[in-house]
């Protein structure tokens, strides 16, 4: 093998054995792209049904992971073949659009191709063998539309929706808390879903896991969960009535985009430099509390003397928290929502928007909420930070 450039300085491969190599065309390149298709298909065959087996899979890092998912083996699999890969690609919308069945489109897929496999050698066109696929697809659809069963289900009655999830999780390693894991899935999927639309925000929809944990303490938590600790150990861990900031500036002096010096050569400047540095973090401070913020969420981190300043002047905060997180508690706190009990116990809910400068910084734009009677239903898990349509509150260890 040798490397030659052409006459614009393109580098090109020049192989000793090419004339041993031979172009596949015509029936030949058709068996051998079906042939990468059904390999893909015949590796995940075995971890088809409630009986499948499950693969263990080694990443290059040394990672293992042990599932029967489909879309998860194809994944994590190296596959060269563009045929094999158009397999992968076909796993993958399957669990982007449906979320399930990624193992049973790349089995359907190639026994599709098998049969295509044995039309071709009886002479068929391939167009014509496509055209009777579509044709087959097009009739199976209108049979199973009027076989269909309609199943009528509501905030009330979700039994419907939980027997069909528990078909999904029969397979997986959750088998053993199908039931449990089914109704939290349902329950989560109607609290996001536009039911009149028929449209479902699965961005909304977060999962969290927990090392150390078993799987029976998995909970729903109507709300956003953010795994962080308040700035200061010294911070109150609990916070009723929250107005919350949500900041993406952070709190340090600002920076010039130009190269500079500073010469320091006695006391006076040092304290000179000091004040006007603490000057900027107090005028920071300020106007989170002239706002009216009782708790201060920034995607970024706070600076010894900020954070020194903002637990002096009781103001709470949380940081390091990320871009996501922060759009969803603005989308959680956005919301304005009255919610009545039996013992006349109201939430109201309403601002909630990201502000980049200090200097936009509003009381229209802090995230509120304000409780009635009593406020027994927010406590929470001393664990986690907790925000939601229902609740503005903070819980940290």
């Amino acid at each position: 093998m040798a490397l030659a450039f052409d006459e614009y300085g393109r580098p090109f491969i020049i192989l000793k054995e090419q004339e041993q190599k031979t172009r596949l065309s015509g029936l030949e390149a058709q068996k051998a792209n079906i042939s990468a298709g059904r390999v893909v298909s015949q590796i995940l065959r075995t971890s088809l049904g409630p009986k499948g087996m499950d693969k263990m899979l080694q990443s290059p890092d040394g990672d293992v992971t042990i599932t029967n998912d489909g879309a998860t083996i194809l994944e994590q699999m190296d596959v060269d073949n563009q045929i094999a890969k158009l397999m992968v690609e076909l796993s993958r919308s399957q669990d982007y659009e449906i979320g399930d069945g990624t193992t049973g489109v790349v089995v359907m897929a190639g026994a599709l191709l098998e049969q295509a496999e044995r039309l071709l050698e009886r002479g068929i066109h391939p167009i014509r063998i496509a055209e009777g696929y579509e044709m087959a697809s097009r009739i199976a659809v209108e049979h199973l539309e009027r076989i269909a069963q309609k199943f009528d289900f509501g905030p009330t009655n979700i039994e419907p929706l939980v027997q069909t999830c528990r078909t999904t999780l029969s397979s997986k390693i959750v088998n053993r808390c199908k039931r449990a894991l089914a109704e939290i899935s349902v329950k989560a999927v109607l609290s996001v879903a536009d039911l009149e639309r028929k449209d479902v925000n699965l961005d909304l929809i977060k999962v969290e896991g927990k090392v150390g944990g078993k799987l029976e303490d998995t909970e729903l938590i109507y709300g956003i969960t953010v795994d962080k600790d308040m700035s200061h150990p010294q911070m109150p861990k609990q916070i009723e009535d929250a107005k919350i900031a949500i900041l993406t500036c952070p709190f340090e002096p600002p920076k010039p985009k130009t190269k500079h010096k500073v010469d320091i050569d006695t006391v006076e400047k040092f304290q000179t430099l000091r004040q006007q540095e603490q000057k900027y973090f107090d005028d920071m401070v300020q106007k989170c509390k002239d706002v009216g913020a009782t708790l201060v969420i920034c995607q970024w981190g706070f600076d010894d003397e900020a954070n020194h300043l903002l637990m002096h002047q009781n103001l709470p905060a949380v940081r390091w928290v990320g871009g996501v997180e922060l759009e969803l508690i603005a989308i959680a706190t956005e919301y304005a929502t009255l919610i009545s009990n039996e013992q006349s116990n109201y939430i109201f809910s309403v601002g909630g928007r990201i502000v980049p400068r200090f200097q936009e910084l509003t009381p229209e734009k802090l995230g509120r909420r304000t409780t009635g009677e009593s406020s027994s239903e927010m406590i929470r898990r001393l664990t986690t930070f907790s925000l939601s349509k229902h609740q503005s509150m903070a819980h940290l260890d």
